[in-house]
């Protein structure tokens, strides 16, 4: 039997993307997003609970959101996770579990002389083929 890793998430921008151009001028974006989800808890109150997910998007993708997204951006992310390794200069052995995206929907509304309008800026449902093959997490420069 066969896995599923896929993951859907809705969520704020934490900062601008940090854009990279990695050899063979590949782009490589990174950004935290926030997913906030609200309950209430056994007494009736609202709680919210907040967490922060690290966004790993490549070429088409890292371009568009180097030029679209910025902090605060609210965005739909579809894509899979990925844990990768390394050892600290300590020698210490570190990891990292990612959110790669292949599918970036933008949000926000866009702003034109008349205020607000009801579209997404043209941008929906971008993505597809912008993950290079084999294991690029491996090459990431930060």
């Amino acid at each position: 039997m066969r896995g599923v890793n896929r993951v859907m998430l809705i969520g704020n921008l934490g900062k601008d993307p940090d854009v990279q151009l990695l050899e063979g001028n590949i782009a490589v974006a990174k950004f935290p997003l926030a997913t906030t989800e609200t309950f209430k808890d056994r007494t009736g109150k609202l709680v919210s609970q907040t967490e922060w997910h690290t966004v790993v998007l490549w070429r088409g993708l890292a371009e568009l959101a180097q030029k679209y997204l910025h902090k605060s951006s609210l965005v739909y992310i579809e894509g899979r996770l990925r844990t990768r390794s390394w050892e600290d200069k300590d020698g210490n052995r570190k990891f990292a579990t990612e959110v790669v995206g292949d599918n970036l929907i933008m949000l926000d509304k866009r702003m034109d002389a008349h205020g607000p309008t009801g579209d997404h800026g043209g941008m929906e449902g971008l993505g597809g083929t912008d993950t290079p093959m084999g294991d690029p997490s491996e090459s990431l420069p930060f």
